[in-house]
């Protein structure tokens, strides 16, 4: 059983949840110790939940200085998909590694809408951050325009098919996928709960064409998108989400600790 399976009160064999969040360009220094402090002692056990701090980049060393020992993992928002070079302003895969960081975000709509960020530059990254023996979180989502358009399935499977090219079964069983509708994002709108599951089970599907159904149901899916203490567990309790990567709500211990309470209730 790898370390992304628990097993449930019937003793089946199910996918951990895992909580990650997402800082953004937030924070000082001072204020992310603080967190961590107030954090990485009081989460639910490994064996239930996962939980993942995604920090700005200049943080990194830091937290997982911070986080040593404890079940608190560490994420880089980012990273370039060359070890070195000329690449001026960009975050190195191998620096990261060597710090001892434990996932990438890679793929936010943010990177992607701001930044110009491809499809085929996730799929680079995420190569990237494997060859490091880094675990990445590679987002995927739907403009409102897309949505309302009726192209979601479409292009949502499209974004999963191009992230994980050349990847093979056992790395794609190891990473998360992150669906984040964009028009959910920092707006303080959420997909149901129905709308969420019915386009990550379309991602699943998505893997299960790619590879195969046992590497569809090993991966992890989490949900983004305005996600909070009191819409989580109902996000939760359906049948294809298996976490969520978390935005505003991440900002503050008290909040980030009681979505990680909610994943370990709903165990």
């Amino acid at each position: 059983m790898g370390n992304r399976e628990i097993i449930d009160w019937k003793g089946d064999i199910v996918r951990k949840p895992i909580i990650a969040g997402n800082w953004k360009m937030n924070k000082t220094l001072a204020e992310a110790e603080e967190f961590v402090q107030a954090v990485k002692n009081n989460i639910p056990a490994n064996d239930v939940v996962d939980a993942v701090v995604g920090a700005p980049n200049i943080f990194t060393q830091k937290l997982v200085e911070w986080t040593e020992g404890t079940d608190l993992k560490v994420a880089a928002q980012n990273s370039y998909f060359e070890d070195e070079g000329a690449f001026t302003g960009e975050t190195s895969p191998k620096a990261l590694a060597d710090l001892g960081t434990d996932y990438v975000i890679i793929g936010h709509s943010e990177r992607r809408d701001i930044f110009g960020e491809t499809d085929e530059e996730v799929n680079k990254k995420a190569h990237a951050v494997f060859n490091h023996k880094m675990l990445p979180i590679i987002c995927v989502g739907e403009s409102l325009d897309q949505r309302e358009a009726g192209e979601t399935n479409e292009w949502v499977s499209g974004q999963v098919k191009a992230a994980l090219e050349g990847l093979t079964a056992e790395q794609v069983k190891e990473l998360v996928l992150a669906y984040e509708p964009i028009w959910a994002i920092g707006t303080g709108k959420t997909a149901t709960s129905e709308q969420a599951n019915d386009t990550i089970k379309v991602i699943r599907e998505t893997v299960q064409e790619l590879y195969d159904e046992e590497t569809a149901e090993a991966v992890r899916i989490q949900y983004g998108g305005s996600v909070k203490p009191d819409n989580i567990a109902e996000l939760l309790d359906q049948s294809d989400i298996d976490g969520a990567l978390v935005g505003g709500a991440s900002l503050e211990a008290d909040s980030f600790l009681k979505l990680l309470e909610a994943a370990d209730n709903n165990d």
